[in-house]
């Protein structure tokens, strides 16, 4: 190439690094590898101009708009195609998946898709909406499915697109790593101070199909049953389910062993990870389940909902059950507290698994993709 081309990078949606999508994001910038034929240039909110460029000082430029979704929507509709051509942009990666994205492509557009789109089209109200998603995303220049069940799902919407690839996200094995395992018998994550033994569930208090209130009854269950003294930490933000998350954890007679953080810094999740005793994932509609890849990374031994990208994902690294039978969660959470021959095999599956996966892999794929739309 005689000059570098420019490639634009979509930071709306992404919720300034606290979502899935904004993990992915600052993930995947982290891991972009130096590429003389290219040079990047992020654009969003004024709130995210270092949210994302710290390590790597990719410049930032803002767009002035309300803080409304329906504003980042239209914006997306009708104005991103020229902001783009103004930008000098040669192509454009659109990270927050279907949420946000122009009708059409001026400058070829690639979009990471991690939403399980049916539950996304499912539970959006505007009809309007999901029509335009359908045509958006049969437009782009490259759809990218975190897993193949992502793809699958896709092609049951009948969504039908000019290319379509399928991505695995990665894995800061820097961060999540089974080494450096505190001996205390409190961890200490500020503002936290966690008491061991306990069980992680990472996910944002989303809805209801994230299973939260399910995973409380089990835990129940399982104090019942055995009367160990383990605890469930809820780790995640805020989100339309919080209230029934936080009736449940009041309602149960082991209120005291449920601790729900709410917001907990992605980059001090390691920690969180590796002092658990287990992760325990019942959410039945994961299109990447990066929580299970992480906490394999950690040394964690999982059991995890049989339901969306996670027997994908984690493989013979995980036990699985049925996310709707309490009693069953709660035989998986026995099972993966008290077995210690099936802890000690899945942790060694767990981390052989994670080792598949890397953000420089999946980052270095996403150049590719980047460049051959623009080839």
């Amino acid at each position: 190439m005689l000059f570098a081309m420019k490639v634009g990078i979509d930071t709306f949606g992404c919720d300034s690094g606290r979502s899935g999508h904004g993990s992915y994001l600052s993930s995947l910038i982290n891991a972009l590898p130096e590429d003389s034929s290219l040079s990047w240039e992020l654009f969003g909110s004024e709130i995210d101009r270092y949210t994302y460029t710290e390590e790597k000082g990719i410049p930032f430029t803002s767009v002035q708009l309300p803080d409304s979704l329906n504003m980042e929507r239209l914006w997306h509709i009708f104005r991103c195609n020229s902001f783009s051509k103004k930008r000098s942009y040669d192509a454009v990666l659109y990270a927050a998946g279907p949420q946000l994205l122009p009708l059409d492509y001026r400058k070829p557009g690639v979009v990471i898709i991690n939403d399980v789109i049916s539950s996304f089209l499912a539970s959006e109200d505007s009809g309007l909406y999901k029509r335009f998603v359908i045509k958006s995303l049969s437009r782009a220049g490259c759809v990218v499915a975190g897993s193949e069940f992502i793809r699958q799902d896709m092609e049951k919407c009948r969504i039908r697109t000019r290319r379509l690839e399928v991505v695995h996200s990665g894995i800061d094995h820097g961060t999540f790593t089974h080494i450096g395992k505190s001996e205390s018998n409190v961890v200490d994550i500020k503002p936290f101070a966690i008491k061991k033994p306990y069980l992680i569930y990472p996910s944002r208090m989303q809805g209801a199909a994230k299973k939260h209130v399910e995973l409380i009854k089990a835990f129940s269950l399982f104090k019942d049953k055995t009367g160990l003294p383990h605890r469930l930490v809820i780790a995640g933000s805020e989100g339309p389910e919080a209230q029934n998350v936080r009736n449940a954890a009041l309602s149960s007679k082991y209120a005291s062993d449920i601790f729900i953080t709410g917001y907990f810094p992605h980059e001090n999740f390691g920690d969180l990870y590796r002092n658990a005793d287990a992760c325990i994932f019942p959410s039945v509609n994961e299109g990447v389940g990066l929580p299970v890849m992480e906490s394999m990374a950690s040394g964690l031994p999982v059991a995890c909902s049989s339901g969306g990208a996670l027997k994908e994902i984690a493989g013979e690294g995980a036990i699985y059950f049925d996310s709707d039978n309490i009693e069953e969660i709660a035989s998986c959470i026995e099972r993966i507290v008290t077995d210690k021959e099936l802890r000690e095999l899945l942790v060694k599956r767990g981390l052989e698994k994670a080792g598949n996966y890397s953000w420089e892999k999946t980052a270095g794929r996403i150049l590719e993709i980047l460049k051959s739309v623009c080839g």
